[in-house]
């Protein structure tokens, strides 16, 4: 697989008790590697996928040391762009259950990855078995992304961040440049579409925006109502599916829904269906909430199914 996204240096700080707004919080800190490509890109490799990562990363020591733990990781990073500036940086705010306050992330090392670059990174993309687009990318160079990918028939995933980068994702949806599955919550979806998501209506009419527009696999993140999966096929309209989230004790967010699209591929390429791969890519994501780390170093195939077996309450779909 070859994933093309951010990679950065995570900075969070949690506090220790319901956090106060406009003053100091006792709590703690810590710093990690991140980024939404590379925390794919990881997951990926830690559950026994082979994974290219195409990212950017200052030439710097944060770069240094991000490149080494990566290869560490089993992740290829031969193909990452060393530029001038600063390596990437992601600082959260966390509340003292885990949840995220308020975030703030400097990506201008991604604006680097430009369609000038990405046509050194054909031959990449061609050989691929899948390819996984993280939306921090500049629209054009998803753009330029998606007709590569196009050329060769290689199916595309893209985890759309952000309502700030979902946004720019609709200009470059074309039905000539199809898109395996993308990725969604709610207001994800509505900034795409630039239609209301709130209702299961308006859900479906948003969702079907995405497959006219040459998306085959619209997966909504749902919170604790889990997953809403929209699937079209050439001769069929879309099926609607519902599949439950599982119970999980969260202690940090952060890096959840990253679990989720690399679990979610590497189900899918080991040839499971749709809905149990979104059943294993629940399971990869309570496993990742319920740690400190972005990307747990202890993650495989095993202990997910594990965790599916034992709190899913089974889909419907």
């Amino acid at each position: 697989m070859v994933v093309i996204g951010g990679s950065n240096v995570d900075t969070k700080a949690r506090s220790a008790a319901p956090a106060v707004a406009a003053t100091s919080n006792p709590g703690r800190v810590v710093t990690s590697d991140g980024g939404v490509g590379r925390n794919v890109a990881e997951h990926l490799a830690r559950l026994g996928s082979h994974v290219r990562l195409l990212s950017a990363v200052g030439d710097d020591a944060a770069g240094d040391g991000l490149l080494t733990r990566a290869r560490a990781a089993g992740i290829d990073v031969d193909r990452v762009l060393r530029t001038d500036g600063p390596t990437g940086a992601y600082c959260a705010v966390l509340d003292h259950d885990g949840s995220l306050q308020v975030a703030v992330s400097d990506m201008s090392a991604a604006e680097r990855l430009d369609p000038a670059w990405l046509a050194g990174e054909m031959s990449t993309i061609a050989a691929a078995s899948l390819v996984i687009i993280d939306a921090n990318l500049r629209a054009d160079t998803i753009a330029a992304a998606l007709e590569v990918a196009a050329q060769h028939h290689v199916p595309v995933m893209i985890d759309p961040v952000s309502d700030a980068k979902a946004a720019a994702i609709s200009d470059v949806l074309d039905a000539s440049r199809p898109v395996f599955a993308i990725t969604p919550n709610r207001s994800e979806l509505a900034a795409i579409t630039h239609r209301p998501a709130e209702t299961d209506d308006e859900l479906r009419v948003a969702m079907r925006d995405l497959h006219d527009s040459g998306v085959t696999h619209v997966w909504v993140s749902d919170g604790e109502r889990g997953s809403i999966v929209s699937a079209r096929s050439p001769t069929a309209d879309a099926e609607m599916m519902t599949v439950p989230a599982i119970t999980a004790d969260p202690v940090d967010v952060t890096g959840a829904g990253d679990a989720m699209v690399a679990a979610f591929a590497h189900s899918h390429l080991g040839r499971r269906s749709i809905v149990e791969s979104v059943r294993f890519a629940h399971g990869a994501a309570a496993l990742a909430i319920e740690s400190e780390a972005t990307a747990r170093d202890d993650i495989s195939a095993a202990m997910i199914d594990d965790v599916v077996a034992v709190r899913h309450a089974g889909g419907t779909p």
